[in-house]
């Protein structure tokens, strides 16, 4: 299936703690590892259903330490805490940068129910 979003620059910041993406329809959005990681569209993270799917907590801290091309559709972006399985698509990135605001306060508030916290615990 054809990506209707197509990117023109992928850059990670210097401190690899976001991943800046513009799309050719002059959208642009600077995502927060955090979010990618806990947003992460790997089956570890999203399970094979809607119930299967998991709050991951602690990863407050977590940076970006590769990103790496699928093919032209999609990268594998890998983590500091070295999980590496989530393909993220063109369209997936779009609509977390587009839906930013509103995922992430239901991350907040899944951590909040229950009784998570975004930072590691050591």
């Amino acid at each position: 299936m054809a990506s209707e979003r197509w990117p023109t620059e992928l850059r990670l910041a210097k401190d690899k703690r976001s991943l800046h993406i513009a799309f050719d329809d002059g959208t642009a959005f600077d995502l927060p590892a955090e979010y990618l990681r806990v947003s992460s569209p790997s089956a570890e993270v999203q399970g094979h259903s809607p119930a299967e799917r998991k709050t991951v907590p602690g990863k407050r801290e977590v940076t970006i330490i590769g990103v790496e091309p699928v093919g032209n559709y999609a990268v594998k972006l890998v983590f500091d805490d070295l999980h590496d399985t989530g393909i993220y698509g063109w369209d997936y990135l779009y609509r977390l940068g587009a839906e930013q605001g509103d995922k992430w306060q239901g991350y907040l508030d899944e951590l909040a129910a229950k009784g998570l916290s975004r930072d590691r615990v050591r």
